[in-house]
């Protein structure tokens, strides 16, 4: 794999590129949709920006409470870490400038699949640890010049979790206008814990309770979620008209 890309004697990180323009391509989705919404675009630049910093700090932490290491480092970044510091940073300013509700969640999750698509490519490219186990197979592949070297042919994991979710970024994005706010949010929450607790059984993490690894838990409690705001969707609008006839 080819970590760093030499464009006219300068070094630039294909992990960094990719961040980028996943955060790029995210803004993009997010401010058509608000548009589509009758909501100002520029909230969808400040919710990236605020994602950015967020997801950065999230993810660099997660890692060192999992690995330790230097926090002043390209490499080291977590999906979850920064899945949640970024949800928690876009939830602070929105809620901060009035904006958030279940319309503004439906509007998001969709650019969050694609942006985490993108971001695999970069980690394709890295060779940063984010291959699977040894295997022979046909599609197969070594990582020799990876951030995090191998030599021995792996399940490369980061494309398939590119293929995954750059699908179910295309049916979220389809499904953006069938349903009550609330129920695309609650889809995106159990699809990217079902994607990552399927996938982690092809990746090199150590179980640590019951065979399951500590991606595969949080994955549990990503579908948990979803599930639970689906139900509470589902009993609050069967429960509506009984109140509004009271």
């Amino acid at each position: 794999m080819y970590p760093t890309l030499d464009l006219f004697g300068l070094d630039i990180q294909l992990f960094g590129l990719f961040l980028g323009i996943a955060f790029l391509v995210a803004g993009w989705m997010v401010a058509r949709r608000l548009q589509e919404l009758g909501r100002p675009a520029d909230l969808a630049y400040e919710m990236v920006f605020a994602a950015l910093v967020g997801g950065i700090v999230g993810a660099k932490l997660w890692y060192l409470a999992e690995n330790g290491g230097p926090l002043f480092s390209g490499t080291g970044l977590t999906f979850y870490g920064g899945l949640i510091g970024g949800a928690l940073a876009v939830i602070a300013w929105t809620s901060y400038r009035g904006a958030l509700d279940l319309k503004l969640a439906d509007a998001v999750v969709p650019s969050l699949a694609a942006a985490y698509a993108i971001g695999r490519i970069g980690c394709q490219f890295a060779g940063d640890g984010d291959y699977g186990k040894d295997w022979d197979g046909p599609w197969a592949m070594s990582y020799p010049d990876g951030t995090v070297p191998i030599d021995t042919p792996v399940h490369p994991t980061p494309i398939y979790e590119t293929l995954a979710m750059g699908a179910f970024a295309i049916v979220l994005w389809r499904l953006r206008d069938r349903f009550r706010p609330g129920v695309l949010s609650g889809i995106y929450l159990v699809g990217v814990g079902v994607e990552r607790f399927l996938v982690e059984f092809l990746r090199r993490n150590e179980p640590i309770a019951l065979g399951l690894t500590q991606a595969q838990w949080v994955s549990v409690g990503f579908m948990i979620a979803g599930a639970l705001l689906l139900v509470w969707l589902r009993r609050d609008r069967v429960s509506a008209p009984a109140t509004r006839t009271a």
